[in-house]
C-alpha cells in the first residue's frame, strides 16, 4: 500500500496508520520480561559459571531478571530450548556437546545446524597435554620419541568416549604423530590422576582441572593452546593445526529475529570485555573468544565438520 502525501498527513492525523507501519523493531521492546538461559550441565561445571556470571551483568544493566535454569542430562536441556518459542527469552549456554552429538548421536530430537543459531561464542578453557614425572619425558620432541620406541605399548587417557577431551586428544595425536591407545574414564580429573600415578603415558584436558596437579609437581605439561603458563611451548610452534575441539557459547532457537539476536550478541561481547569478568576468566585459564552470530554460525559449522572427520578417523562407533 503507498500513501501520497496528502494522504498520509491525513491518517496520521487522525492515527489511522496501519499496524505495521507502527509496529516498532521487536529489538527496541526487547527485554521487557525475564530471561531463561538454559544449562545443561550441574551448578559449579565451566557453563554454569559462565551463565551465571553473564546472566548477573544481563541483569544489571537491562533490569531484567536472568533465571539460570539446570536441566541434565545436557540432552533434555538441548531439546528444550529446541522447542523453546524463538523470541529471545530462553538462551542456552551451549558446551561442545552440542556439536559432537550432532555427529556422534544423529537420531536425537534435536539438530545443532537445524534447530540452534548463534548469538556470540564465549570461549573455551586452555587445553594441556600432560605426562606423569614418573615417565621421564619432559617435552613434547621427547614424548613422540618415546612412543615410536613403543609402538602400541602407550596409552592416553581423557574423560568419556565421544566427549571435547577425547575428540581434542586425538586431534593432538594425529598432528602430533603419535599412537597411543584411548583409555576413558568417567571425567577428566580420573583422567589426570591414572597420567600422574604412571598408569596412563599421557593425558590433555582443560588446564583449570589439570593445574591443581601440575602444581603440586605431580604431572609436567608438555604443549598448551594458549600462552598461559610460562615456559610451556604453545601448539602453534610445535604442533601446529592442533586446537581445542569446540567452544562455549550462547544460542537460541532457530527463527529468533535477527535484532534480538545481534543485540543480544553485544550485550555478551560487551559482558565478556569488562576487566573484572576477563580477570575471573582468565583465573581458570578460560580463553575468550567473543563473535557476532555470523561468526558464531560459520564456526559451529566447522566444528562439526571437524568432528566428524575424527570421528571417522578413529572409528568411532556412532550411535
Amino acid at each position: 500500500m503507498r500513501f501520497t502525501p496528502c494522504v498520509l498527513s491525513a491518517v496520521l492525523g487522525l492515527g489511522l496508520l496501519p499496524e505495521w507501519v507502527n509496529a516498532a523493531d521487536p529489538a527496541d521492546r526487547y527485554p521487557s520480561r525475564p530471561i531463561r538461559i538454559v544449562v545443561g550441565t550441574t551448578p559449579g561445571a565451566t557453563p554454569d559459571v559462565l551463565a551465571r556470571l553473564i546472566g548477573t551483568k544481563i541483569s544489571d544493566n537491562w533490569g531484567q531478571s536472568v533465571v539460570i535454569e539446570n536441566r541434565m542430562p545436557a540432552a533434555i536441556g538441548y531439546n528444550a530450548v529446541a522447542k523453546s518459542t524463538p523470541d529471545g527469552y530462553t538462551l542456552l549456554l551451549a558446551a561442545p556437546s552440542l556439536a559432537i552429538q550432532t555427529v556422534v548421536t544423529p537420531h536425537l530430537p534435536y539438530h545443532a545446524l537445524k534447530d540452534f543459531v548463534g548469538v556470540s561464542e564465549i570461549g573455551f578453557s586452555n587445553v594441556v597435554v600432560v605426562v606423569g614425572p614418573g615417565l621421564g619425558v619432559k617435552s613434547l620432541k621427547e614424548l613422540v620419541e618415546y612412543a615410536k620406541a613403543r609402538p602400541g605399548k602407550i596409552f592416553n587417557a581423557t574423560g568419556v568416549v565421544g566427549g571435547a577431551d577425547h575428540l581434542t586428544a586425538e586431534r593432538f595425536k594425529y598432528f602430533a604423530g603419535i599412537k597411543a591407545s584411548h583409555v576413558s574414564f568417567k571425567g577428566s580429573v580420573e583422567a589426570l590422576i591414572e597420567a600422574s600415578a604412571g598408569r596412563a603415558h599421557f593425558s590433555s584436558t582443560g588446564l583449570a582441572a589439570a593445574m591443581p596437579l601440575i602444581q603440586a609437581g605431580k604431572l609436567i605439561p608438555l604443549v598448551q593452546y594458549v600462552p598461559i603458563l610460562p615456559d610451556v611451548p604453545i601448539a602453534a610452534d610445535v604442533v601446529p593445526g592442533w586446537r581445542p575441539m569446540g567452544a562455549q557459547s550462547v544460542v537460541v532457537r532457530t527463527g529468533t529475529p535477527m535484532a534480538i539476536r545481534q543485540k543480544l550478541s553485544r550485550e555478551v561481547r560487551r559482558i565478556l570485555a569488562l576487566s573484572d569478568i576477563r580477570e575471573r576468566l582468565g583465573a581458570v585459564a578460560f580463553y575468550i573468544t567473543p563473535s557476532t552470530p555470523e561468526e558464531h554460525d560459520k564456526k559451529i559449522r566447522e566444528d562439526i565438520a571437524a568432528f566428524a572427520a575424527i570421528v571417522k578417523q578413529i572409528g568411532l562407533q556412532v550411535n
